[in-house]
Parts: C-alpha cells; sequence; structure tokens
C-alpha cells in the first residue's frame, strides 16, 4: 500500500493508539482543536477549552491549533486534520447538509452567537452598507466565518469593495493607520480587536436594520435580527445587526467516550471557558442541544440525555 503525506498527517492527528483510562474514556494520546485568528473571540473561547479538557484528560496533550476560523475548521475536520473545531452556522449549511453524515462531522453543541460588525472611523461618511461601494474592507482571513458571510451579504447586495483578507487584530491595526476604510467582524462579542480601537483611535458601528431579512429571505435557516448592545462597546452605543449561532463540531469517527467528556466540560466548566466574554456566557445546556439540521454526536446525545434524567 502507498504511504502518502495525507495518509501519515491523519495519523498524526489521530496520533497513535487511542489508550482507554480508568474512567472507561477511549482519549487519543493528542487531541486537536481548530479555533479562529488573532482577534477573534473563537481563538480565546477555544484556547480556554483546551485547557479546561487539558485538565479533564490528563492523558492526552490538547493542542488548540489556531485557524481562519469557520470555513478552515470545517475543511480540517473534514479532511480530518483535527478532532474538534468551532464554526459558525451559515458556512454549514452549505458545506455540510447534503448528506444524514456529512463529511463524518457531528456537533457537541450549540454555544453561543455571533454577530455581524462593520467598523468605521467615526469621521467616515459610510452610514450603511451600500457606502462601503469601491472602499478597502476587511473581510477577516481567508477560509474565515466573516469572509463567508461578508461575500454572501454584500453579493446579495449588490455592493463591489476592494476586499482585503487578514485576522481581526492585523485590520484593526490597519483601520487605525488609514491603510483600510472598514473592519467587518463576524464574532463573539466584544471582540477582541474592536475593544482594542477604543482608546486608539474614534471608530463608530454601521448600523445594519435590513440585512438579516434580506439574508433570511434568501438562505433561511442561520440568520436572525439581533442587537449588540449599548455596554458592549461603552461609548459607541446600540447597534442593530443579525447573529448567526456557532457550534463546537467533533470528528464523528471520534469515540464517544471522549465527546462525552468534550460536551460536559463545555456545558458545566462554561464560566471558565468564556470568562471576560458576556455574549458567551450564554452557553448553557437548554441551547446547547439546538444544533439544527447538524446531527449531535453520540457522545454527545449520551450526555444531554444524561442530565435530563
Amino acid at each position: 500500500m502507498q504511504v502518502t503525506r495525507r495518509s501519515l498527517l491523519l495519523a498524526a492527528v489521530a496520533a497513535g493508539v487511542p489508550a482507554c483510562t480508568s474512567s472507561g474514556v477511549v482519549a487519543p494520546a493528542e487531541l486537536v482543536l481548530a479555533t479562529g485568528p488573532d482577534g477573534a473571540v473563537f481563538r480565546e473561547i477555544g484556547g480556554a477549552l483546551a485547557l479546561a479538557l487539558a485538565d479533564q484528560l490528563p492523558d492526552t496533550r490538547v493542542v488548540a491549533r489556531h485557524t481562519a476560523a469557520s470555513v478552515e475548521n470545517v475543511r480540517l475536520l473534514s479532511e480530518g486534520w483535527v478532532h474538534l473545531g468551532l464554526s459558525s452556522l451559515d458556512p454549514l449549511f452549505e458545506a455540510l447538509l447534503s448528506a444524514d453524515d456529512p463529511a463524518g462531522i457531528s456537533a457537541v453543541g450549540r454555544l453561543y452567537d455571533s454577530f455581524l460588525q462593520v467598523v468605521v472611523p467615526a469621521d467616515a461618511p459610510v452610514r450603511r452598507i451600500a457606502d462601503l461601494a469601491g472602499r478597502r474592507v476587511s473581510f477577516g482571513p481567508v477560509e474565515s466565518g466573516t469572509e463567508f458571510t461578508a461575500t454572501r451579504l454584500l453579493g446579495l447586495l449588490g455592493v463591489g469593495v476592494d476586499a482585503r483578507r487578514m485576522a481581526h487584530a492585523e485590520a484593526a491595526r490597519q483601520l487605525a493607520a488609514g491603510s483600510i476604510d472598514a473592519l467587518v467582524a463576524l464574532t463573539g462579542i466584544p471582540t477582541p480587536a474592536i475593544t482594542g480601537l477604543l482608546g486608539s483611535l474614534p471608530i463608530r458601528l454601521v448600523d445594519l436594520p435590513d440585512e438579516a431579512v434580506r439574508l433570511a429571505e434568501a438562505y433561511p435557516g442561520p440568520y436572525a435580527p439581533a442587537t449588540i448592545p449599548a455596554t458592549t462597546y461603552g461609548a459607541l452605543g446600540p447597534c442593530r445587526t443579525f447573529a448567526v449561532p456557532n457550534l463546537l463540531l467533533a470528528r464523528s469517527a471520534l469515540d464517544a467516550s471522549v465527546v462525552e467528556v468534550v460536551t460536559r466540560t463545555v456545558f458545566t466548566e462554561s464560566a471558565r471557558i468564556v470568562a471576560g466574554h458576556p455574549e458567551a456566557s450564554r452557553i448553557n445546556v437548554r441551547t446547547g442541544i439546538a444544533t439544527g439540521q447538524v446531527p449531535l454526536h453520540r457522545g454527545a446525545e449520551r450526555w444531554f440525555r444524561s442530565v435530563k434524567r
């Protein structure tokens, strides 16, 4: 049999023969969690979750892999490069919902919502999405959920921009330097990259009162009108926009005993995992099973059933 680079890397992800611990958990030697880019909540939440899982799986090396976020994470999962990954729901509708077990991926649970945020300098003439036409706009990294949703939204509205691809932290630096005209971020709130701008550049959030309706009509399922609360960014005040649910995903082939531990950790140690992120504090068992058309992993199902007894 020919040994390919892909087969070798898949073996590396599996990290050898899984070991059965004294608690009956069949855990791999290494467990890889795909997170997100610099300046995004996915990276911070994913890193905190990895630390919590390391405590629960002491014989396993838990790795938080930095990525572009949703679209890349779904690809890495479907190709078998990682065991777990975070993703907003809208790319999943495109990539995963054509089969009963699409691409071998299942849901651990629903976590919290991401909000689309369009940030411009306070004195910019941009008051609505149409005003971005022809301007330099960060769409987030290549293969990010931000890139996916921003491309979809502006395409739907027929607004052409000079799209730039970069992490949110880099986009914030370029916005402050005047190298770009707007920063688009689909992520949890408060977003670290945006919070970091508050002390260095007067900024404003662009109000998006109608975009959720337009998206929901064109792409039913993942989009809902939402308001960024006035308390999120201090003096910026509230902002109308739309929200997209975020899921924690797992390879369907990952042993159910491991996913049961992952699910328990997410929903019983959420205060530790989401420290400093008010929106992510909405992680709870009641909404955790609301993963839409993405099926729950059998290990997650087992844990959710156990807490309902």
